[in-house]
């Protein structure tokens, strides 16, 4: 099998082995709507934020600066105004007042003291040029001297070096933890806001995609939308929606009246046209004949019936065996034809026994039909199940000629023919049509594949039955 790879699960007998049908068909993965409409209206509200709070730090920065090196220019030349025009004594008092009460130190500046310059940041930069500006090139505005920390100003009074040293959070920025404490507060309300707007675009979204859910299973009465919502657009919307529910409603139970109908009217005559044939044809032969054309008209009416069954279906636990078994036994005793199960034991479902043991009938009348084997015109039909998580995998092939790979998807279409071998063929078409919808109502999967080993396979998915 160079080209070919097994089925993903694992049966016997292994001639089982096919080519991969898409029994697994899961949605790509992704956000919901809700989800994404949250993610983007909380990433436009939080840039926005943190745009408006860098606008206002540059806002703020030049002003904080030159507010700053003003009080601080202010503190420096008061200071050195009181200190020239007092004495030495009020000098001393007026230095620890100073201390005390303003939070200014000075104190003489000597010619061994070490110091490190305030440039830590921009802001810090801005402020020293602009103290020099103010007070002369000869200002030194330090961070640390001597190993003390603080904000440290050296200045001249009469030649004479000194410091003034303040609190540095006269012209620091605000504090981090306030920013940090504004901002968490506003990007928290951005997102509760944008959660609260994104659940009221979409959950008028979830309440539609309900409703057609209800309508696809056929649960008209479950799909009714409110027609008094308060947002135009989607009062018409809902309206709309209605309007199509109830007809879709009328339109099913019209075809169920229809089918009710079809059974007497047809089935009766075929009845007496069968009584006629039997008692008025005299040639065995024509008689044999017409009523195999009356049974064949019966067989076609009972596959349009089967077609057009309502999709609602109430599944209910059935054993596989027991079904599997009963299409078996309905096949006969054909010698052309042989069957080998291989399911496990007490092999439980959830579906509809008749419609079950109707897809199984169908399957094995297409096999038994095309799958004969070309050299010993037997068919050889197998059929084996395999639990697998919460379902249970089912799959039954022939050995016939198998079919054109691109033909596979639209067998299941109605009414369609594979190929010439099929020309002949006295049916409807709707064989496996019946067989597709029969377990999408039981809330299974179908797919057909070609075996690797010559033939046609059918696997199917059905929901295992809780134990």
């Amino acid at each position: 099998m160079s080209d070919e790879s097994r089925v993903p699960f694992e049966t016997q007998p292994t001639t089982l082995e096919t080519v991969p049908a898409p029994l697994e068909i899961r949605p790509p993965r992704g956000f919901s709507l809700f989800w994404r409409t949250f993610f983007f209206l909380a990433l436009l509200l939080v840039g926005c934020i943190v745009a408006w709070l860098q606008t206002f730090r540059a806002l703020e920065y030049e002003p904080r600066a030159l507010q700053s090196a003003q009080q601080l220019a202010s503190l420096v030349n008061l200071s050195r105004a009181a200190l020239v025009h007092s004495d030495s004594i009020a000098r001393v008092s007026l230095v620890k007042t100073l201390a005390d009460e303003e939070g200014l130190r000075i104190a003489p500046r000597e010619p061994s003291d070490t110091y490190r310059l305030y440039d830590a940041d921009s802001l810090s930069r801005n402020v020293s040029e602009r103290l020099r500006l103010r007070l002369g090139t000869d200002t030194v505005v330090a961070r640390e001297v001597n190993g003390t920390q603080g904000l440290w100003i050296g200045f001249t009074i009469d030649g004479d070096p000194y410091w003034l040293l303040t609190d540095p959070s006269r012209i620091g920025p605000v504090a981090g933890t306030t920013w940090l404490i504004w901002l968490g507060t506003a990007a928290l309300l951005s997102l509760a806001g944008a959660a609260l707007i994104a659940r009221l675009i979409n959950h008028p979204l979830k309440k539609l995609s309900f409703a057609a859910s209800r309508v696809r299973e056929g649960d008209f009465n479950a799909s009714q939308l409110n027609e008094a919502v308060a947002t135009s657009e989607i009062r018409e919307v809902n309206i709309g929606f209605n309007r199509m529910a109830q007809r879709l409603s009328k339109i099913e139970q019209d075809r169920a009246l229809m089918l009710a109908g079809i059974s007497h009217d047809l089935r009766t005559p075929l009845a007496r046209l069968r009584l006629e044939t039997e008692l008025s044809v005299a040639d065995p032969q024509a008689r044999e004949h017409m009523a195999a054309d009356i049974e064949q008209v019966n067989a076609i009416i009972d596959k349009f019936l089967d077609y057009a069954r309502p999709d609602h279906l109430q599944p209910q636990e059935v054993s596989l065996n027991q079904v599997v078994d009963a299409a078996v036994f309905a096949l006969g005793s054909d010698p052309n034809t042989r069957v080998s199960i291989n399911i496990p034991p007490e092999t439980i479902v959830m579906g509809d026994a008749v419609e079950l043991q109707r897809v199984f009938s169908n399957l094995l009348e297409n096999a038994q039909r095309y799958g004969k084997d070309p050299e010993t015109g037997i068919a050889r039909v197998e059929i084996a199940a395999k639990a697998k998580d919460d379902c249970v995998l089912v799959k039954l092939r022939d050995h016939g000629q198998g079919v054109v790979p691109d033909m596979l998807e639209q067998l299941t279409q109605p009414f369609f023919r594979g190929d010439a071998s099929r020309t002949s063929a006295t049916g409807t078409g709707l064989g496996l049509a019946i067989v597709d919808r029969a377990i999408a109502r039981m809330g299974g999967r179908f797919a057909l594949a070609n075996s690797s080993t010559g033939g046609l396979a059918a696997h199917m998915k059905l929901v295992k039955a809780a134990t």
